[in-house]
């Protein structure tokens, strides 16, 4: 049995709470909002992110940060993007030599183009930084429902620590050394289901939902290998696998803001009608600066910054990209005789 303690209650991290408590883990919640703790201490669920998922007496909820790290065996990150790096700049203080931080959260910051795990070592250097990602909506992992995951670590003997942990019959998880394409494939993903959304919101069918998921972990995996991530990690769970289930699914909030957008609304409507955080959006802009950086073209990712944030038509950015100049779908493969 290990001492976790989990800092987030959001969706996601309530669910690994409940998930690591199912696994006979002392289990501690921190949140930084006294109301939310409130609640979930009283009711033992979170109405709003996590209904009907029943929260044990024995998980510890608390708004002292202190309280929620220190003496654990290891620590869940499990704020939403935007907010990772002042939250690990906060933890520091009670963060001890070697205590293990997993960040399951995804995006990557604007201005430095770091991804989440860069951002926690900045912060807190003396912490082992891993990453748990996959295609895992909170909202099936609270319902029990089969799910499986990759922890990426520096080390075998952390991966597999955390591996241990983590698995149990609903819940399988795999290792790998590639911290960089695991978080890579897991942020900017977010950015192509917005555009799958998009579609969506269109009144587009299966066909350009497929076409877009396709072409989108192309663009994903020539930017990740171009940065030293590598091509198993994109052709795995959390590259296509993670892709897949953010476009299609009704659990997705990119995919819906996606949507929302499609039919006509603004981003920042759209974003306040999902009423969580859409990191998509948050990592749009960093996704086109380090295609633009690595110089690795990313169409999808372009249009989705030009309607985001410019006021393109989603129309007209279909249109070119449907009407883009032709290309071969694999340029490196021989032809066996020219013709």
């Amino acid at each position: 049995m290990a001492k976790v303690g989990v800092l987030g209650a959001g969706s996601w991290g309530t669910a690994l709470s409940v998930l690591l408590h199912d696994n006979g883990h002392q289990v501690t919640i921190w949140s930084i909002d006294a109301k939310e703790v409130a609640m979930l201490s009283e009711k033992r669920e979170h109405l709003t992110k996590l209904p009907n998922v029943a929260i044990s007496k024995e998980i510890e909820i608390t708004n002292d940060m202190r309280e929620a790290i220190e003496g654990k065996d290891f620590l869940v990150l499990a704020v939403p993007s935007p907010y990772t790096r002042q939250t690990a700049r906060n933890m520091k203080q009670f963060v001890t030599d070697g205590q293990i931080i997993v960040d399951v959260a995804k995006g990557i910051e604007e201005d430095s183009l770091l991804t989440l795990s860069m951002q926690i070592e900045e912060e807190i250097p003396q912490a082992d930084v891993a990453v748990l990602s996959g295609p895992s909506h909170a909202e099936e992992v609270g319902r029990k429902l089969p799910t499986t995951c990759v922890v990426g670590a520096k080390s075998r003997k952390t991966a597999e620590y955390l591996q241990k942990a983590f698995i149990s019959k609903v819940f399988r998880v795999y290792t790998s050394p590639d911290i960089l394409g695991i978080e890579l494939g897991g942020s900017l993903k977010n950015v192509i289901a917005l555009a799958a959304g998009i579609a969506d919101g269109l009144g587009y069918g299966d066909n350009t939902k497929a076409a877009l998921i396709t072409r989108g972990i192309a663009e994903i995996a020539r930017l990740g290998v171009k940065m030293g991530g590598h091509i198993e990690t994109f052709t795995g769970l959390t590259g296509i696998g993670d892709l897949i289930v953010t476009c299609a699914s009704v659990h997705s909030r990119n995919r819906k803001a996606g949507y929302l957008i499609g039919q006509g609304k603004s981003m920042q409507e759209a974003m306040d009608e999902v009423k969580m955080v859409v990191e998509g959006v948050y990592s749009a802009k960093a996704a086109k600066k380090l295609s633009e950086k690595y110089q690795v073209p990313m169409p999808i990712v372009e249009q989705v910054n030009a309607v985001l944030f410019e006021g393109k038509d989603p129309k007209v950015a279909v249109d070119e990209l449907m009407q883009r100049e032709s290309k071969s779908e694999s340029a490196s493969l021989p032809w066996g005789k020219d013709s």
